[in-house]
C-alpha cells in the first residue's frame, strides 16, 4: 500500500496543551476524516504537517519523501483550505488566477474558469464584495485548479450553505475516485465526513486516540439502550462508553455483531462519527 501521508512521533508543546506523539499514515487515493472537539488539536495538527509551526518528528513523508529538504517539490503538490480566505480581499477572481499560474507549473486556467462559472464567482468583483460562502468557493476553484495530489481542508466546509456543501462533496469523492489524489479533512460537520470519508482518525486532548477505517466503524460501532441487567451481562471490552439517564443506559459499543449473537432481542442503532466522538468525549467509561 502506498501512503500519501506518514506521520511518526510527531510533538508540539505549549504551555497548557500539547500533541502527544502522533502517528499516522493516510493511504494514496483516500479520504481521511479528522475529528475532535474544539481546541483537541486538530488544526494544531495540521499547521505542523504544513510546517507552519515548529514541531518536532521522528518522521514526516509525504508522497514517500522526507518533508525536512523537500518542501518546495511537495508543496507545489499540495492544495490547503482553512476556513477563511487566504487571499487579499482587493484581489478579483481574475486577478488570482493570473498570480496562480505563475506560481503552480501545472495551473490549469480553463478548469479554473470552469470552476468559476460553476459556482456562480463574478470573475471581476472584488473578494471584499463576496460573501463568506462565495469566498469559500473561490478557495475551491482555485485549490482544484492546480491538481494537487493532496488535498488539506481545515474547517473548510463550515461556511458553505448545505446546498453546496453537499455540491463539493460530490466533487471531492469523484476528485479521489483514480486513487491518485489524496484528501486529509478536518470538519466539525460529522455527517459531511460520513458521507465521504474512507479512514476516520480521531484526536482528543492532542492525543490521537485512533485511526479506523469508516468501514470499520460502521460494521462494529452501534447505540443501545439497556436498563440495569442488560449493561451488567454485557462484556466489558464492547463498550466503549456510556451515559446513564433516569430512564438506563445509553451505550456505545464496538462489537455489534458479537452482541447480537448474545442479545437477539436488543435493537443496536447504527453509530454515526457524531456519537463515536460524543460518547468518548463525554461518555463514561467502564471501570
Amino acid at each position: 500500500m502506498e501512503f500519501a501521508l506518514e506521520v511518526k512521533g510527531l510533538r508540539k508543546t505549549y504551555k497548557e496543551f500539547g500533541l502527544k506523539n502522533i502517528s499516522m499514515k493516510l493511504p494514496k487515493g483516500c479520504v481521511l476524516g479528522l475529528i475532535g472537539e474544539n481546541g483537541a488539536g486538530k488544526s494544531t495538527l495540521i499547521n505542523a504537517i504544513l510546517g507552519l509551526i515548529e514541531c518536532d518528528y521522528e518522521s514526516l513523508r509525504i508522497f514517500g519523501q522526507e518533508y525536512a529538504g523537500n518542501e518546495k517539490q511537495i508543496k507545489e503538490e499540495i492544495a490547503v483550505i482553512f476556513d477563511k480566505t487566504c487571499y487579499d480581499l482587493n484581489f478579483t477572481p481574475l486577478f488570482i488566477g493570473k498570480i496562480l499560474s505563475n506560481v503552480y507549473s501545472n495551473w490549469d486556467m480553463e478548469k479554473y474558469h470552469m470552476y468559476l462559472d460553476q459556482f456562480e464567482l463574478p470573475k471581476k468583483k472584488k473578494l471584499k464584495e463576496f460573501s463568506k460562502g462565495m469566498k469559500m468557493k473561490m478557495e475551491f476553484a482555485a485549490a482544484l485548479s492546480h491538481d494537487p495530489k493532496l488535498l488539506i481542508l481545515d474547517e473548510a466546509t463550515s461556511g458553505l450553505d448545505p446546498v453546496f456543501r453537499d455540491e463539493i462533496l460530490d466533487i471531492l469523492r469523484e476528485y479521489t475516485e483514480d486513487e491518485e489524489h489524496t484528501i486529509l479533512m478536518s470538519s466539525h460537520i460529522t455527517s459531511d465526513l460520513d458521507k465521504i470519508s474512507d479512514y476516520i482518525a480521531f484526536i482528543h486532548d492532542g492525543e490521537l486516540l485512533f485511526t479506523k477505517t469508516y468501514d470499520e466503524l460502521q460494521e462494529n460501532y452501534g447505540v443501545l439502550n439497556c436498563g440495569q441487567r442488560i449493561f451488567d451481562a454485557l462484556n466489558r471490552e464492547d463498550i466503549e462508553a456510556y451515559r446513564k439517564d433516569t430512564y438506563g443506559y445509553r451505550v456505545l459499543v464496538n462489537n455489534k455483531q458479537g452482541i447480537r449473537k448474545v442479545f437477539s432481542d436488543l435493537e443496536i442503532e447504527q453509530a454515526t462519527i457524531e456519537d463515536v466522538m460524543l460518547y468518548c468525549v463525554r461518555g463514561e467509561k467502564v471501570a
